[in-house]
């Protein structure tokens, strides 16, 4: 039988207060939860870089987790406090058992997803579908809030194939609302449920922060997160005057420079100098060598490492070295020495006259 979680040298922080909420303040700034990309690696390596911004998993199925080896699927490094664990699930009495678990685990927070757009997870009939019934929606929040102390949040979307708006929006919230859940992480676009993948669902319907904006205005009560599209610092700093926090997704994996510089901003009483990526790199090498020592590959967790140097010098020649050489059977963390090296050593950017 394995080990109790909170006894893991492996899972989360060890025994704390849950009548605390280590996630509040961190919901200024937030990283989306993204299928195959915010696993355990990316988020230790995004809290070198944003020392306070809230960590979201990956979307979990609630029933792998009642069911599946919670270890493999739930276990975290306690650097990436403050962590919410994203479930995906509609079945309340599945749900309140996943978020017991994700509670005893050491999750500051349980965050349902009602935004998903995939075919898949339309299957099992949750996501972004289950806007459609936000009564249904409302039942599982009320059975996962009556089964833990940890904050209980919702991340959906405006609206769903024809039907969208903010008439629409602010009934579904009104209705989850009515549980006690008091923090709505809102995707600013609608989601196609047939006819567009989950990536033409992040870019083709369009932006409506209006809606968002005014669903703060008329709710103050509620905290209100703002989601989608968010890629330079000028759109984050009018998104924080007008909700409580922003999420940003792609742009903090793509460009994790972009994730240092707003956690400066979000709170500058706290801020501390922004790592070089040579500092970054030697932050994360006790981890790195720990994990490797575990049997994992370095390949693992040095792909999530790939954008450390976008928009900088040495970019290519970072990449190159990572992409052939950490796949490799055996690969250490002198790859990525290796390839901060190249970097280093690179021919500076180029600029038009």
């Amino acid at each position: 039988m394995p080990a109790h979680p909170l006894e893991s040298a492996t899972a989360g922080c060890p025994s704390r207060s849950l009548a605390t909420d280590p996630a509040s303040s961190a919901r200024r700034l937030s990283v989306a939860p993204m299928m195959d990309w915010s696993d355990r690696h990316c988020r230790h390596f995004h809290r070198v870089l944003a020392p306070h911004a809230l960590l979201y998993t990956e979307m979990i199925v609630a029933e792998a987790i009642v069911r599946g080896d919670r270890a493999k699927l739930l276990d975290f490094d306690r650097s990436e406090h403050p962590v919410a664990l994203q479930l995906g699930g509609a079945e309340p009495a599945t749900l309140a058992a996943a978020a017991r678990i994700g509670e005893e685990w050491g999750y500051d927070e349980i965050n349902l997803n009602v935004g998903c757009p995939s075919e898949r997870v339309q299957s099992a009939t949750f996501g972004a579908c289950l806007m459609a019934t936000p009564a249904r929606v409302a039942e599982g929040v009320a059975a996962m809030r009556a089964a833990v102390k940890v904050p209980v949040t919702v991340k959906c979307r405006i609206g769903i194939d024809d039907t969208e708006g903010y008439e629409f929006l602010s009934a579904f919230v009104d209705e989850v609302a009515r549980t006690g859940c008091d923090t709505f992480i809102v995707h600013a676009r609608k989601a196609i449920l047939s006819g567009l993948s989950p990536r033409e669902n992040r870019e083709v319907p369009p932006l409506h922060y209006d809606v968002v904006w005014r669903l703060k205005a008329e709710r103050p009560s509620l905290t209100i997160v703002i989601n989608g599209g968010i890629r330079d610092v000028e759109s984050a700093r009018q998104h924080w005057e007008r909700v409580d926090g922003v999420m940003i997704g792609r742009e903090a994996y793509h460009n994790p420079y972009f994730l240092a510089a707003l956690d400066r901003l979000a709170w500058p009483e706290r801020a501390a100098p922004i790592p070089a990526p040579g500092e970054v790199i030697a932050a994360l090498e006790p981890y790195v060598r720990s994990r490797l020592a575990r049997g994992e590959r370095l390949h693992a967790i040095s792909r999530h490492l790939l954008g450390l140097y976008a928009h900088r010098a040495g970019a290519r020649a970072f990449r190159r070295v990572i992409s052939e050489l950490a796949p490799r059977a055996g690969a250490g963390f002198e790859v990525l020495a290796a390839a901060l090296r190249a970097a280093e050593g690179a021919a500076p950017l180029k600029r038009s006259a």
